[in-house]
């Protein structure tokens, strides 16, 4: 094989398999500011190591209010189905996360009419199984939100452009790897041509060296 092309072929094998990891999920931190009356997202991205293995997860909600010590399970969410567990949270609480498959990445959910006394710590936690050969692997993530709970909006601009950005460099990460991927389809096509090309001149070569050089002479 020409030298060109295993040069090439490790750098493709590397962009096919590390961006496949990372750049389709982004661990983006929640926002900690919620508006009386207002539905609030409470943001949970628990990304895995490996996309390329499959699992499931069960992701639950715990809540702690300011000065208690223990925290309360007010919400889980299996594949298609979720369970609001704390009567404070009646008719307030609402999937945004991942939706059908049961390998979930994203446990967002939003609380609707938010008041006062949603004031305090929330507990996010991923129970995932990674389905993997001998043994499957469990992974339990952890993630808190302190939220606050305020009467007026009071916007965080340096949060705000700090999350558009992180979209905007997944969204470039992404084009990039398509280029890079054509790219190098692009180089092996044309190391192969090459490689063709060559290959028909020696065997042309060849036949010609093989032909009598007496063939066509005839004596007078």
């Amino acid at each position: 094989m020409p030298l060109g092309l295993n040069s090439f072929l490790p750098l493709c094998i590397v962009f096919l398999q590390v961006p496949l990891c990372h750049t389709g999920c982004a661990e983006v931190d929640s926002m900690t500011e919620a508006v009386v009356g207002e539905s609030f997202e409470l943001g949970c991205i628990s990304c895995k190591r490996r996309e390329e293995v499959p699992g499931s997860a069960v992701v639950n909600w715990h809540f702690k209010a300011p000065g208690s010590e223990e925290f309360v399970h007010i919400f889980q969410h299996e594949h298609a189905s979720s369970r609001i567990l704390h009567e404070h949270f009646e008719g307030r609480l609402e999937w945004q996360g991942t939706t059908g498959t049961k390998d979930l990445q994203v446990g967002t959910v939003l609380i609707h009419n938010v008041t006062h006394n949603d004031s305090g710590t929330y507990l996010c936690a991923f129970h995932r199984v990674l389905y993997l050969p001998p043994n499957d692997e469990q992974v339990i993530v952890h993630k808190e939100v302190e939220l606050t709970v305020v009467d007026k909006a009071n916007p965080e601009l340096v949060a705000v452009i700090s999350e558009i950005g992180m979209y905007v460099l997944i969204a470039f990460l992404q084009l990039w790897m398509i280029g890079v991927l054509v790219y190098c389809y692009k180089k092996i096509y044309a190391e192969n041509e090459a490689r063709e090309a060559r290959k028909a001149a020696r065997a042309q070569s060849k036949l010609l060296d093989s032909k009598d050089p007496c063939d066509g002479v005839y004596l007078e």
